[in-house]
C-alpha cells in the first residue's frame, strides 16, 4: 500500500523517495520542532514558477488581452486565496507535515499554510522534473480559474471593489501597509490591506500595484469570513 506522500509523488510523477517532494510538504512547525528544514525556500522559487505559468497560460490561450487585462487576470488568480483554494482540490492538506501547536489550531484550514504548500509543491515539480511539467500542473491546477477571470477581464478592479464594499458596510475606507524586500533590481513588494483594526488580506508582487491587488482580491473573497 503507499504511504500519503508516495501517493502525491505519483500523481505529480516524482521518485516516491524524493526529498523536494517531502521538504515541499514540511511547514516551519514541524520543521522547528524536529530540527529539519521547512518549505520556505522552496515557496519563494514556487511563487516565481506559479507566475510564469500562469502568465504564460494567458499569453497563449487569451490573445485577447492586452498587457493590462492580462495583468489583472493574474493578479485574480495568483492569489492566496485562490492558490489556498487549488491547494483544497488537490488534498494537499492530507500530505502536510505540520507542528503540534499548528494542529491544535487547525492551521491546515489556513489559505496562507496552504498556498504556500501548493506553492512549494510547484517548487519541487520543477527541480525534479522541469518547467514543462511545473507549468502543466499549474495551467491544470488553475485553468479554470484563469478562464473564468478571462470572460470578465475589466470588470471593476478589486481595490475599487473591496472599498465599495466596505464604505457600503460602514466599515470605513480599506488601509493598505506596503513593505519591500531585495536589491532595486530584484524588489518585492508585500501589501496588507486592512478595514478598521483588521488585517482582511496580504498580497505579493513585483510591485506595489500588484501586491496592494492581491491583497485586495484575498480580502474581497474572504470578507464573509472575517
Amino acid at each position: 500500500m503507499l504511504s500519503p506522500l508516495d501517493a502525491l509523488a505519483e500523481r505529480l510523477g516524482v521518485v516516491p523517495e524524493s526529498e523536494l517532494l517531502a521538504l515541499a510538504v514540511t511547514h516551519s512547525s514541524y520543521a522547528a520542532e524536529h530540527e529539519c528544514a521547512s518549505n520556505e525556500r522552496l515557496e519563494f522559487l514556487g511563487d516565481a514558477v506559479v507566475d510564469l505559468a500562469v502568465a504564460d497560460l494567458i499569453i497563449n490561450d487569451y490573445p485577447e488581452l492586452d498587457e493590462g487585462s492580462g495583468s489583472l487576470v493574474r493578479s485574480r488568480v495568483v492569489n492566496e486565496a485562490s492558490l489556498a483554494r487549488a491547494a483544497q482540490r488537490l488534498n494537499l492538506g492530507d500530505y502536510i507535515r505540520i507542528g503540534r501547536g499548528e494542529v491544535k489550531s487547525h492551521g491546515l484550514e489556513r489559505p496562507s499554510l496552504l498556498a504556500d504548500a501548493f506553492e512549494a509543491v510547484v517548487a519541487a515539480l520543477y527541480l525534479e522534473r522541469g518547467y514543462d511539467a511545473a507549468k502543466a500542473f499549474v495551467q491544470g491546477a488553475l485553468g479554470e480559474d484563469v478562464a473564468s477571470a478571462a470572460l470578465s477581464p475589466d470588470d471593476v478592479d478589486p481595490k475599487t471593489r473591496l472599498r465599495k464594499w466596505s464604505e457600503a458596510e460602514g466599515l470605513g475606507v480599506p488601509v493598505y501597509r506596503v513593505t519591500s524586500d531585495g536589491p532595486d533590481h530584484e524588489t518585492t513588494f508585500e501589501a496588507t490591506v486592512s478595514i478598521g483594526t483588521t488585517a482582511r488580506g496580504t498580497g505579493h508582487g513585483r510591485s506595489k500595484k500588484i501586491a496592494e491587488t492581491q491583497a485586495a482580491q484575498v480580502a474581497w473573497e474572504s470578507r464573509r469570513d472575517a
